[in-house]
């Protein structure tokens, strides 16, 4: 097993940036890991994922470029680097991951480890 902790969550600006951290409690580098993000009355929604090597990266459609997920091994540490926020950007963002292989990153049932979730606020 592995524990999740997001950071780096808050309050900011429309323009803005934030860089969200996920802290895995374990080597990390077995596992695919992902951002997702729940606003109020809404569905959880994907935000980006990225692979055990970090080679292959997916993001929602509505990132647009402005987001970029990264990891770093050696910190056990998944990163999602946020530009241009907007106030639609406001929810709580969840790290994910999984060990097993041929699940689709991009589907929140793929993923048996979830942290608690950090909220971030854009305002306008």
């Amino acid at each position: 097993q592995v524990q999740l902790v997001e950071s780096g969550g808050g309050l900011v600006q429309a323009g803005g940036s934030l860089r969200l951290s996920c802290a895995a409690s374990r080597a990390f580098s077995s596992y695919i890991a992902g951002w997702f993000r729940q606003a109020p009355g809404k569905e959880r929604e994907f935000v980006a994922s990225i692979s055990r090597s970090g080679g292959t990266t997916y993001y929602g459609d509505f990132v647009k470029g402005r987001f970029t997920i990264s990891r770093d091994s050696a910190k056990n540490t998944v990163y999602l680097q946020m530009n241009s926020l907007k106030p639609e950007d406001t929810a709580v963002y969840y790290c994910a991951a999984d060990s097993r292989y041929g699940y689709d990153s991009r589907r929140s049932r793929t993923y048996a480890y979830w942290g608690q979730g950090t909220q971030v606020t854009v305002s306008s």
